[in-house]
């Protein structure tokens, strides 16, 4: 499937920004059911410093702020091939070894609930893909999708508590959870496209499990699949922070609205 995608992110401040500086990563790369067949990436209010690729092997642009912006915006453009790998990515590369894959971090954390999740599951599924599919529907019934209950530092085990959550809460719950028995897992950030709309105000969010002799395996725990051709990664890391489409900081006390519109649609 080829799929197009345009995704534009703006800030507005209240007042002019004296200095800030922005991490994207907003490219994806060709890998195993990707081939990016073209992709460009245009800064209003901002310069591009650098790019290189992180140990995630992500690719990292960074952009500094004009002089007394009052707006910056990133737009990004362009045509992904996409084919059906029933959601394996394959063997592990890139500079972190697998076993870092095993650590918690403060958004992914097992704490008492997120271990709950897993209680029987090695005795009900006799094979690792069967049991995360079953660890994925947990997940899901434990914390429905809901936006607007919890924010981008919400831990897993909070998202627990608060009982509703987005694709983001649900990946770092099963991340928790696959860690706790064993599994290397990490987080995924990128694109979907959706039956009933073109337009979206949010990238999309899920997890890869490292399971022998496929590799790495993805599940979409929002909607209770392993990815398809609908759906194209960009980054990945230990959390959402690791692989946040934009992170960065910036001097100044004026206030800032960020609006964000993506469209990904087949061609």
């Amino acid at each position: 499937m080829r799929l197009k995608i345009l995704h534009t992110t703006t800030y507005h401040f209240d007042m002019p920004v004296s200095y800030g500086l922005q991490q994207l990563r907003l490219v994806p790369k060709s890998r195993a059911g990707q081939a990016i067949l073209h992709w460009k990436m245009e800064i209003e209010g901002g310069t591009l410093e650098t790019e290189f690729t992180d140990h995630h092997q992500n690719r990292v642009s960074l952009i500094s702020f004009d002089p007394q912006a009052n707006s910056i915006v990133v737009h990004c453009e362009g045509e992904v091939e996409t084919s059906d790998v029933a959601g394996v990515t394959g063997r592990h590369a890139g500079f972190a070894p697998l076993w870092f894959f095993r650590g918690a971090t403060d958004l992914t954390r097992a704490g008492q609930k997120v271990r709950a999740l897993t209680r029987g599951l090695k005795e009900e599924e006799s094979g690792d893909i069967p049991r995360l599919h079953a660890l994925s529907a947990r997940v899901l019934a434990a914390v429905p999708y809901e936006i607007g209950v919890t924010q981008s530092n919400t831990s897993a085990e909070e998202a627990i508590d608060l009982g509703g959550g987005v694709c983001q809460d649900h990946a770092h719950i099963f991340i928790a959870a696959a860690r706790y028995m064993g599994y290397p897992a990490r987080y995924v950030s990128g694109y979907l496209m959706m039956n009933d709309r073109v337009h979206q105000d949010a990238s999309h969010a899920w997890a890869e499990v490292f399971v022998e002799p496929l590799g790495w395996v993805g599940f979409d725990i929002s909607n209770a699949i392993s990815p398809d051709t609908r759906y194209v990664r960009v980054a990945t890391g230990l959390d959402y922070r690791d692989a946040a489409p934009v992170s960065g900081l910036r001097f100044g006390r004026s206030g800032e609205a960020m609006s964000i519109d993506i469209q990904v649609q087949q061609q």
